[in-house]
């Protein structure tokens, strides 16, 4: 097999500019719905919990943030205030709290992002199953260089 470098070398460029861009959508929510950079993160966290049917709590939204406990419940306190997020009893376990989106800040969601999740998804049409699994392996790969270098 033969390797081109400089293709190679270009790739986290184009990783680069991607993340640029996909900054710039998630900046446009933020600034219509009165949220910083962390809250953002904070909403996509719940969302992405939610989704994979895993009630998140307060101290599961720090990990995901990288949040101190004091700094987790100043924020969740700001979200709830704004009415972005609302503590709920988990179904499971009584005792236990979790965080919900609002049905507002859902809708809000889809509409700004759902017109691009629907182009993303019509891009993937010109991929075969099997590019799909290198390209989802290749993002994860990167995903978790990204996250220990921000953890570092």
């Amino acid at each position: 097999m033969v390797r081109n470098d400089g293709e190679r070398a270009e790739v986290p460029l184009l990783l680069r500019r991607l993340t640029v861009e996909l900054d710039a959508v998630g900046q446009r929510f933020a600034d219509r719905h009165g949220l910083g950079r962390t809250d953002v993160r904070a909403v996509i966290a719940i969302m992405d919990a939610a989704r994979a049917g895993e009630p998140l709590t307060a101290g599961g939204l720090g990990a995901a943030v990288g949040l101190s406990s004091a700094s987790v419940t100043a924020l969740v306190d700001r979200l709830e205030r704004a009415g972005h997020v609302q503590r709920v009893r988990d179904p499971a376990d009584r005792r236990r709290v979790v965080l919900q989106m609002t049905a507002p800040t859902t809708a809000a969601g889809a509409a700004h992002f759902g017109g691009l999740q629907r182009e993303l998804l019509a891009a993937l049409e010109d991929f075969t199953d099997a590019e799909v699994a290198v390209v989802r392996r290749w993002l994860t790969a990167m995903t978790d260089v990204v996250a220990r270098h921000a953890r570092a």
